[in-house]
């Protein structure tokens, strides 16, 4: 479940180019009064070959945007459609954010550098282009504890401070800015190709298509490329749905153009983790149908990939594309119980006992109130016994745990150490002692407890 980075000497390979210049348009990054360096992710930064800049080098590049070697002369603002809460707005792309650079990483994966906060551009629709520090804070906090939790992402590559005073509606104001950098496998997003569709360039549909099987999926190329590529696409959404459920997250903001074509969770905004397993829980102030709710994420990316299917009928006909989507029910189902029981650090038995398995701890987790990271500590590796009371449905999940086996022999760190989560409390609290105090401690505090999470389900798993 959690991909380990490996790493790579630096390997520019700026494939963006041989989609001509309709995928993206060139643009400038802002001239910041500052550069703070923050947070730097030498661990992914080793696997794409750039973990030997120091400081300074590392804000040329990351703060003031100079070209990499051999890469990318000059960024681009990648262009998009999308459904935003099912309304279709042909008026969006890059806002505030560019494509800066492609390399390859140690897996010989193509993986971009985008950012996030670094000026304007053609499609900021009067935004500043800019990122607030907390943004970046959050997004940091967001992808090391997916990636703890084995969910494909993005990773926060840097945030630097940049020195000036933002007005927002929604934190109090002014509130300080930065600019972030993400590795990503890929930012083509399903707008990407709703925005082709709308303009009905069959080449560049056609083209896009072979790109994103050659360079992000390596396969060779079927007699129907479009129903092969969303086929492969079914495959990875359907296996972040599972993931977010069984990391208990809620994304929030799950429109078109903030699904990547890699099946690659990115773009965090008013993301929250859900204490309980409440299927109701939303993430976004603004969300009042609930229709990215927890429990609705599922439903919302097989709709997601239904409306890229409809973008790929530009270049295929219906029924392959139809039967690639009615496997995503499925899929999810697998999913989640692969997740859950690796999650819970157990040996799967069968198909038919591992799902009854799985909708036990959903009843107990929901009638007794068991929060989701307390759940899945405690009972990590099949042990039973960790709470001094259990409700009868919490006793029907124990009686039928104890038929599974552990996946490996037991890691300390589940009896020594304090269950890991990352609430919005706690989100809060990091964030106040940096904007109150300019504490950063508290944030790489967190950090470490997360690596300690993460290290240990890779060492069991």
């Amino acid at each position: 479940m959690i991909i380990e980075p490996m790493p790579s000497p630096y390997r520019p390979d700026p494939q963006i180019a041989s989609l001509g210049e309709k995928i993206g348009d060139p643009v400038r990054a802002a001239n910041f009064p500052e550069t703070k360096l923050r947070f730097r992710n030498d661990r992914w930064a080793a696997t794409v070959g750039l973990d030997g800049y120091d400081d300074a080098a590392w804000v040329h590049h990351f703060g003031r945007f100079e070209p990499l070697p051999d890469n990318m002369p000059e960024p681009l603002a990648l262009r998009y459609h999308g459904h935003q809460f099912r309304v279709y707005n042909p008026e969006i792309g890059d806002g505030r954010g560019f494509l800066f650079a492609q390399l390859r990483d140690g897996y010989d994966r193509l993986l971009d550098l985008g950012t996030k906060g670094s000026g304007t551009t053609p499609y900021s629709r009067r935004g500043d282009g800019r990122l607030t520090l907390k943004g970046g804070v959050r997004e940091i906090l967001a992808t090391e504890m997916l990636e703890a939790l084995g969910v494909n992402t993005s990773k926060t590559f840097s945030l630097i401070e940049t020195g000036e005073e933002l007005i927002r509606g929604d934190e109090p104001s002014p509130t300080r800015s930065a600019v972030m950098v993400r590795l990503s496998h890929s930012h083509i997003r399903f707008g990407t190709f709703q925005r082709i569709a709308a303009e009905g360039n069959e080449a560049l549909m056609h083209k896009l298509i072979h790109y994103c099987l050659e360079h992000l999926y390596g396969v060779e190329v079927s007699d129907n490329p479009a129903a092969q590529l969303l086929g492969l696409a079914v495959d990875r959404v359907a296996d972040l749905a599972g993931s977010y459920m069984v990391a208990g997250f809620v994304h929030g903001v799950l429109n078109t153009d903030n699904i990547n074509i890699t099946g690659e969770s990115f773009d965090y905004g008013p993301w929250r983790f859900t204490e309980k397993w409440d299927p109701s829980f939303t993430a976004a102030y603004f969300d009042q149908s609930g229709l990215y709710a927890f429990g609705r994420q599922a439903e919302a990316l097989h709709w997601n990939l239904g409306q890229l299917a409809v973008a790929l009928r530009l270049v295929s006909d219906a029924p392959p594309l139809i039967a690639a989507l009615e496997r995503f029910p499925d899929l999810y189902q697998q999913s989640v119980i692969r997740r859950f029981l690796w999650r819970l650090g157990v040996v799967p038995t069968g198909e038919d006992e591992d799902k009854r398995l799985v909708e036990a701890a959903e009843r107990a987790m929901v009638r007794d109130q068991i929060p989701i990271a307390t759940f899945f500590h405690g009972y990590r590796g099949g042990r039973t016994g960790a709470f001094a009371s259990k409700g009868a449905d919490q006793a029907t999940f124990e009686d039928i745990l104890r038929g599974y086996a552990p996946a490996h022999a037991s890691d300390d760190y589940w009896l020594s150490n304090p269950v890991c989560a990352m609430l919005i409390n706690e989100v809060e609290m990091i964030w106040d002692a940096i904007a109150e105090k300019d504490d950063w401690l508290p944030l790489y505090q967190k950090l470490a407890h997360i690596q300690d999470l993460a290290k240990a389900l890779k060492h069991e798993g």
